[in-house]
């Protein structure tokens, strides 16, 4: 991997706009503790100690920003700023670039759900959008996939095409910018699918992480305690590896 450019000046939108409906709590995804913090504590910082210089911006829906702040006091957390979301992720990221500066040269866009994204990948899709201007981690399916059709039958479909996307996808300022600056579609499932749709402009795919997991249901706050064990004994391999 070519060496990241330090004069680069980057901003990160990290959308969190979950209400908690399928976590079967009262308490929204994002503020949920995992490793005794929360979710998004773990996002924000996850981005601050890959790029220190760089503008985070927290997109919340307006009901949680309070409790955001009173919450986020509680535990070391990187500085950022926040903003109100929209009806839609779609107007979430909309805002979320408005509120960054003009000066940045590239737009970092991340499920504040994802609080297990890597340094490492975060640093391999910002080469990849430094390179080619765009960047989306995705991972190969290993399940099987069916089509179901209206008449209850289906059929087996080739999952070798096929790829799981994730966040961050890292985009060219200029780029991400004038893709958002369109109203809103419901054919726009990503921001990849913005620019494609709204642009013309062709998409690159990179390698994301399977550990790289947006946090969901119950049962992910328990692969999430999984995944940070597993981070921890490779983080401590690693200093012994060094001394």
């Amino acid at each position: 991997m070519e060496k990241i450019k330090e004069e680069i000046t980057r901003g990160i939108v990290i959308v969190a706009g979950g209400i908690g409906s399928r976590m079967g709590s009262a308490i929204p995804k994002q503020f949920a503790l995992v490793g005794g913090e929360p979710v998004l504590v773990r996002t924000i910082n996850a981005f601050a100690t890959t790029f220190p210089t760089s503008k985070i911006v927290v997109v919340l829906p307006a009901s949680q920003i309070a409790f955001w702040k009173n919450l986020s006091a509680r535990f070391t957390v990187a500085r950022h700023s926040v903003v109100e979301g929209g009806e839609q992720r779609f107007h979430s990221v909309q805002r979320g670039i408005e509120a960054l500066s003009g000066a940045v040269d590239y737009i970092a866009i991340h499920d504040g759900v994802r609080p297990f994204v890597s340094r490492q990948m975060i640093k391999r899709v910002a080469e990849c959008a430094e390179r080619t201007g765009t960047a989306v981690p995705v991972v190969h399916p290993v399940d099987s996939f069916r089509i179901e059709r209206e008449d209850g039958s289906s059929q087996q479909i080739d999952r070798s095409p096929l790829r799981i996307v994730q966040t961050p996808q890292i985009f060219e300022a200029g780029l991400i910018r004038a893709a958002y600056d369109t109203e809103y579609d419901k054919a726009f499932t990503d921001d990849s699918s913005v620019v494609e749709r709204v642009l013309g402009y062709k998409v690159t795919l990179c390698e994301g992480e399977r550990s790289n997991i947006k946090i969901t249901t119950p049962e992910d706050l328990a692969f999430g305690e999984a995944i940070l064990r597993m981070q921890s004994d490779k983080e401590a391999n690693e200093e012994a590896d060094r001394e």
